[in-house]
């Protein structure tokens, strides 16, 4: 492992975790204004896009049909629930054979038979994406059961084949990165670039991380060989996730995670450095954000990645702190005299950080609960990151077309040779609108390619069709052609101005999420002040030294105590201990017995409030 310097000289990321809605909507509204001409122009721009991605045609048959029976209906999830059972099945024959099992007509004669059940539970996939769309009652099976009289067996099963293919096709650009360089020649040839990102999700052992490590070690070296000539930053790029390459990367380990997760990161980034290319730090979870942001600055104040511009971290603008973490980056960037490349996403975890937030007992949300906030989030961002430019190359992420109508307006005229910002694409989405974008209006774009096989496929899907599948998504309703292009062009400050809130009136705060019972507040220990303050609490009573001793009717019944040490490193003395005997536990079992019928005649309202009391108790002094 290589050695770390230190890097105190740059300040930590330190911003409150979740600041009120409503103030930081107020401030964004100040920053993203546009003048009337200026919001003419991005309507232009934006209507002429929209027209681009519906005028798109092509396509016959299957596809028409998939289009037909898009991911927003019941159809045609239950289609891809079957499509994804498919795409674990590793050999046509037995494929046909369980397309014919799961379409035989006696298996829709019962919509409770076990076979619902394995369809519906064929992949965490459909677990988690059914609620959104299925009505009660229904199952993947029993919708297939109408389209099969509809359609008939032969059209259901090449509908299957196809959707098996568009899943494994359309989202991943190769299951290996050699595949996936070699398809990718063809489009940059064109003028795209791309980004590779190896699919797999966190690693949950050493092992784990080591075949990561390894593996994101292989593709940089693959990519760097295939780049060829040119220079930053029209090269490829890798995009590497840091929970993949340790498997405690957690803010309670966040010693562990400088000391052995920051030589890895920066080994990886030398890598990077040594062929050119383009090195991003993928966005996730809010609680991860501080110490993502400390293990960059550890990696980057390294002296031998001096003079390469190609490091670079993903933004997430749903998140609350998304503005100051876009200032914090520009001045990591100066103060260390380096050029940094910021992705700006929107996000793609709001549903896990809602139910984290209420799991933990927050005080708020870490991100926004509204959409409309999220664009503001985007643009305040945006226009910071452009006002950066040199120092930080933007690169903006999204399939919205007044988003990106947005960006070329605030960025002014194109010029000759790059403009100091690129477009970013995922692999299989936004393919019209980024077209017209890249090769009529010449801007730069960067395709997102995961590359990988099936059996990872999965966890991105979700992540993907989550984030673009609601109805509230541009992308949703850009292809409903009865969706009006005046409503697609409605601002964010617009939906403010016209009644709706900052933060949703149907999602409470997490303290709020039982009603009129609070709910019992947590620990984030993503946030170090909240860590530390814990940390420091507990070291000013650890020369405190407890005795524990069986308690019978209100009295200490102490025996011979024995001394205890703290089980988190075997040495610490914590205090005392007397252990119940035979005739102690027999007399207060005795005792219980004897006080259980009064108990037992205790109104069920007085044993609550004890329990209240208590847990307020606990609540207080915490």
């Amino acid at each position: 492992m290589t050695p770390v310097p230190p890097f105190d000289r740059i300040p930590p990321f330190r911003p409150p975790y979740a600041p009120d809605d409503a103030a930081l909507v107020a401030d964004l509204l100040a920053e993203t204004t546009l003048s009337p001409e200026a919001r003419a122009r991005v309507d232009a721009t934006a209507t002429r896009l929209i027209g681009k991605i519906r005028g798109e045609t092509g396509g016959f048959g299957v596809e028409e049909f998939l289009r037909e029976y898009a991911l927003t209906t019941r159809e045609g999830l239950a289609l891809m629930v079957l499509a994804e059972a498919l795409l674990r099945v590793p050999d046509a024959a037995t494929a046909d054979r369980l397309i014919e099992d799961k379409l035989a007509e006696a298996e829709f004669e019962n919509h409770e038979r076990v076979s619902d059940a394995w369809l519906v539970s064929a992949s965490a996939w459909a677990m988690g994406l059914t609620a959104r769309v299925f009505r009660p009652g229904e199952t993947p099976t029993g919708i297939l059961s109408g389209m099969v009289k509809r359609l008939g067996r032969p059209t259901i099963r090449t509908a299957a084949r196809q959707a098996m293919r568009v899943m494994g096709h359309q989202f991943v650009l190769g299951q290996t990165i050699e595949a996936g360089l070699a398809r990718a020649k063809s489009l940059e040839a064109k003028g795209w670039r791309h980004s590779y990102d190896m699919l797999g999700e966190g690693a949950r052992t050493r092992a784990d991380a080591d075949a990561y490590l390894a593996s994101y070690a292989m593709a940089i070296e693959k990519i760097g060989k295939a780049a060829g000539p040119g220079a930053l930053p029209a090269r490829p790029g890798i995009s590497v996730k840091l929970s993949a390459i340790h498997p405690r990367y957690e803010a309670v380990n966040a010693e562990a995670v400088m000391r052995e997760l920051v030589p890895d990161l920066l080994d990886l980034a030398r890598k990077a450095k040594e062929y050119d290319l383009n090195f991003t730090v993928d966005a996730e979870e809010a609680d991860r954000l501080e110490l993502c942001l400390d293990v960059i600055a550890a990696t980057l104040a390294d002296p031998s990645l001096a003079g390469w511009s190609g490091f670079g971290l993903a933004i997430q603008a749903y998140q609350k702190r998304a503005v100051a973490e876009v200032d914090w980056i520009i001045g990591l960037a100066e103060n260390l005299d380096r050029r940094m490349m910021v992705r700006l996403v929107k996000g793609a975890y709001w549903d896990t950080e809602i139910k984290r937030a209420q799991e933990r007992g927050l005080d708020d949300f870490p991100l926004f609960t509204r959409k409309a906030a999220t664009d503001l989030s985007y643009q305040a961002c945006m226009r910071k990151l452009l006002a950066a430019r040199p120092r930080i190359y933007p690169q903006f992420a999204g399939h919205n077309a007044v988003t990106m109508a947005e960006v070329c307006e605030i960025a002014g005229p194109k010029g000759a040779g790059d403009p100091g910002f690129e477009f970013q694409k995922l692999h299989g989405m936004g393919d019209a609108l980024h077209r017209a974008v890249v090769e009529e209006d010449g801007w730069p774009c960067r395709i997102y390619a995961p590359c990988g096989g099936h059996r990872d496929l999965l966890a991105y899907l979700v992540r993907r069709l989550l984030e673009n599948g609601a109805n509230s998504s541009f992308v949703a309703k850009v292809g409903d052609a009865s969706v009006p292009v005046e409503a697609l062009l409605v601002t964010p400050e617009q939906e403010l101005a016209g009644g709706t809130k900052p933060r949703h009136a149907h999602i409470p705060r997490p303290r709020d999420l039982f009603g009129t019972r609070l709910n019992s507040r947590g620990l984030e220990f993503g946030v170090a002040a909240e860590k530390e303050a814990l940390m420091s609490a507990l070291a000013s009573h650890a020369a405190d030294l407890y005795d524990a001793a069986p308690v019978i009717d209100g009295k200490g019944r102490p025996g011979t105590f024995r001394d205890l040490v703290a089980p988190a490193d075997g040495e610490t003395p914590v205090g005392r201990v007397s252990e119940a005997t035979p005739e102690l536990a027999g007399e207060a079992m005795a005792r219980a017995a004897a006080g259980f019928p009064a108990w037992a005649a205790t109104p069920a309202e007085t044993r609550a409030a004890a329990l209240e009391r208590l847990a307020d108790a606990l609540e207080q002094n915490r």
